[in-house]
C-alpha cells in the first residue's frame, strides 16, 4: 500500500464518512488540506465569512439531516472562533467533526504565531476532542471522531491537527471495527424498567408526556405519536421537541416552560405520571424543581444516562435509545381511554396564547399567521435568540420533525442565520426560512455573502423592534422600566437614562434593506400587515438568491405567557392575554 499524505488522508476519511460538504476557513496551519480539498470534486467546500458561522451552518446542516457536520478551520484565532458554536452544539447535542489546524509539533508549547492549546480551551464545550501529534494516529481518530459524534447522545469532537503532520506521509488504512475502550453507548432499554413503566400508565389518571430534543434526534416521532394515540395521553415538548407531534394533533399542548402554553404549564402541574422523552429538564422547562410536577411519578427515558436525575428525581429511570426502546415498548401497550382528563386538556387548551392585534404596527401573532399560510409544511425554520424566537415556538405550527432549527441550551444570538445557510445547502429542495431580530441578525450578518456566493434563496424574516428585546421586557417587568443598554436607536444625543423608545428616536440603524442589497440579496421592508404576505409570496419566487425582509415590529410587545426565573410553572404572568 503507497503512502499519502496526512492531508490526503483526511481528504479519504472524510469521503469514507460519506461527507459531501465541509464548511471553513482557510489560514497558514491548513493551507495543505485546503489543497487537497482543492482537488476533491465530490467535496463541497464551503467558505464562510467567520469561523463561529462556520459551525453554526454545520450545525444546521446536521440538525436538518441527522448526518454529522463538518468544519475545517486554521489554528489560533481560527480555531478560538469556534467556541461559540461548539458549545451550541454541545447543548444541543449536535453532531459535528471540527477539524482546527494546529501549528508544528516542534513549535507546540513556545507560544509561536497563532499557537493556541485548542485541546484545553474546547475540553468543557465538546463531547470529546483530540490533539493528533503521529500521523500514523490520523485516520482511526477521524473514524473514532466521527462514531463518537454521531452515536449515543451526539455532540461535536474536534480534532487538532499540527501541521507537520497534514505535511507527513503514511499509508492509509481505514478498516477494522471502532472499538473505543470506555465508549459503549447503551441503545436498548431494560425490560424489568419498560414493564414497570407499562403499569404506572395502566395506573394513572392523568398522565402527561413530554418530548426533547432528542425525539427529534432519534428519529422516533412516529413511535411516539403511536404510543400517545394507544395511551390516550397528552403531550407537551421542550424548544428543541417542537417538530416530534404535529401542531394540530389533538394531543398537543404546545411547548412548556418559561414562555410555554397555559395548557402545557398547567397540565405538567396538575399530572399524576409524567413520562419524559428525551428531555433533560432544562431549568427554563422546569421553573422551580421544588414545585415542579408535585403530584407525579416521573419516567425518564433518555440515551444519556447522566441526564436521568441530574436536576429531577425520577421514579424510573430508563438508558436507550429512545427510538429503540419506544419500539420495545409499543407491543407490551394495551389501549386504554381517558376520557375525563382529556375533557380537562380540552379546557386547558382553550386558554390557550390568543393575543389581540395591534393597531399601528405589526404585532407577532400577525406575522406567523401570515407564515402559517404562506409556508409549506416542509419548511425548515431557523431562528436567532430572543423574543422572536419564543414567538415562533408558540405561534408557527410546526408539523414535521426536523423543521426548527433553534439554540436551545446555550442561547446563542447569531445562530440563526448561518444555520440556516447550512440547512438550505443540505435541502435545495426545501424553503428555508430564517426568523431573527435585529439584534440577533447583526451579529452574524456577514454571512449573507455565503448566502448570495452560494445562490440561496434563503427568506430572512427581521422583527425590527428597534430593541434587544427579550432583555428590554425583563426590564420592564423586573427593573422598573430602566432601559439599560437594550435601545439600539440610541445615540450620543439621547437622554442619559432611557424610558422607551419615541417616534422620533426611531432611525434605520443598519438600513436592513441597504445592507442586503449591497451583499447581493433583496431587502425589503414592511410597516403594514398588508404589506407582509405580499413580501413573503415574491420571496418565495427567487429561486436564487436571498430576500430579507425588514418587518417593523411593536416596538413593546411582549412574550406571554411568561413564568419569572426561579419561579413555579404555577406562577404564569399572562400580561395582556385574551383568554
Amino acid at each position: 500500500m503507497s503512502k499519502i499524505s496526512g492531508s490526503q488522508i483526511i481528504i479519504e476519511a472524510l469521503k469514507c464518512e460519506g461527507v459531501d460538504t465541509v464548511f471553513g476557513y482557510p489560514g497558514g496551519a491548513v493551507i495543505p488540506l485546503f489543497d487537497a480539498l482543492y482537488s476533491t470534486p465530490e467535496i463541497n467546500v464551503v467558505l464562510t465569512r467567520h469561523e463561529q458561522g462556520a459551525v453554526h451552518a454545520a450545525d444546521g446542516y446536521a440538525r436538518s439531516t441527522g448526518k454529522v457536520g463538518a468544519v475545517i478551520v486554521t489554528s489560533g484565532p481560527g480555531a478560538t472562533n469556534t467556541v461559540t458554536g461548539l458549545a451550541t452544539a454541545n447543548f444541543d447535542s449536535v453532531p459535528i467533526v471540527c477539524i482546527t489546524g494546529q501549528v508544528p509539533t516542534s513549535m507546540i508549547g513556545i507560544d509561536a504565531f497563532q499557537e493556541a492549546d485548542v485541546t484545553g480551551i474546547t475540553n468543557a464545550v465538546t463531547k470529546h476532542n483530540y490533539l493528533v501529534s503521529r500521523i500514523e494516529d490520523l485516520a482511526e481518530t477521524i473514524k473514532n471522531s466521527f462514531h463518537i459524534a454521531g452515536t449515543g447522545r451526539p455532540g461535536p469532537v474536534v480534532i487538532d491537527i499540527p501541521k507537520d503532520v497534514l505535511l507527513g506521509s503514511y499509508k492509509f488504512n481505514y478498516d477494522g471495527k471502532i472499538n473505543i475502550r470506555g465508549y459503549k453507548p447503551h441503545i436498548e432499554g431494560h425490560p424489568n424498567q419498560l414493564k414497570k413503566v407499562v403499569q404506572m400508565l395502566a395506573n394513572a389518571k392523568k398522565p402527561v408526556v413530554i418530548v426533547g430534543g432528542g425525539a427529534i434526534i432519534s428519529d422516533s416521532s412516529p413511535e411516539i405519536n403511536e404510543f400517545i394515540k394507544i395511551c390516550d395521553v397528552p403531550v407537551t415538548a421542550t424548544l428543541n421537541g417542537l417538530g416530534c407531534i404535529e401542531y394540530d394533533n389533538p394531543y398537543f399542548l404546545g411547548m412548556h416552560g418559561m414562555h410555554g402554553t397555559i395548557a402545557a404549564n398547567s397540565a405538567i402541574q396538575e399530572c399524576d405520571l409524567l413520562i419524559a422523552l428525551g428531555s433533560r429538564f432544562d431549568d427554563r422547562a422546569t421553573g422551580k424543581l421544588s414545585t415542579f410536577a408535585p403530584n407525579a411519578e416521573i419516567v425518564h427515558i433518555d440515551i444519556d444516562s447522566a441526564s436521568i436525575s441530574k436536576n429531577v428525581n425520577v421514579d424510573v429511570p430508563v438508558v436507550g435509545d429512545l427510538k429503540v426502546v419506544m419500539k420495545q415498548i409499543l407491543p407490551m401497550l394495551s389501549a386504554v381511554k381517558r376520557p375525563e382528563w382529556m375533557a380537562r386538556i380540552a379546557e386547558l387548551k382553550k386558554k390557550s396564547h390568543q393575543m389581540t392585534r395591534g393597531k399601528d404596527r405589526i404585532t407577532s401573532i400577525e406575522v406567523f399567521d401570515i407564515l402559517n399560510k404562506t409556508l409549506e409544511e416542509d419548511t425548515i425554520i431557523a431562528t436567532d435568540v430572543g423574543q422572536h424566537q419564543m414567538w415562533t415556538a408558540l405561534y408557527y405550527k410546526f408539523k414535521k420533525p426536523r423543521t426548527l432549527l433553534t439554540s436551545g441550551g446555550l442561547g446563542t444570538m447569531g445562530f440563526g442565520f448561518p444555520a440556516a445557510v447550512g440547512a438550505q445547502l443540505a435541502n435545495m429542495d426545501k424553503q428555508v426560512v430564517c426568523i431573527s431580530g435585529d439584534g440577533s441578525f447583526q451579529m452574524n450578518i456577514q454571512e449573507l455573502a455565503t448566502a448570495v456566493i452560494n445562490e440561496l434563496p434563503i427568506i430572512i424574516l427581521i422583527m425590527n423592534n428597534g430593541y434587544l428585546g427579550m432583555v428590554r421586557q425583563w426590564q420592564e417587568l423586573f427593573n422598573d422600566e430602566r432601559y439599560s443598554s437594550t435601545c439600539l436607536m440610541k445615540c450620543r444625543k439621547d437622554p442619559s437614562k432611557c424610558r422607551g423608545v419615541e417616534e422620533e428616536c426611531f432611525k434605520f440603524i443598519p438600513d436592513f434593506v441597504k445592507v442586503a442589497e449591497a451583499y447581493g440579496a433583496v431587502g425589503i421592508r414592511v410597516k403594514k400587515t398588508e404589506e407582509l404576505e405580499s413580501a413573503i409570496k415574491k420571496a418565495l419566487e427567487l429561486k436564487d438568491k436571498p430576500v430579507l425582509i425588514d418587518i417593523l415590529t411593536d416596538r413593546k410587545e411582549n412574550v406571554w405567557p411568561m413564568v419569572p426565573a426561579g419561579a413555579s410553572l404555577d406562577d404564569m404572568m399572562k400580561g395582556g392575554m385574551t383568554l
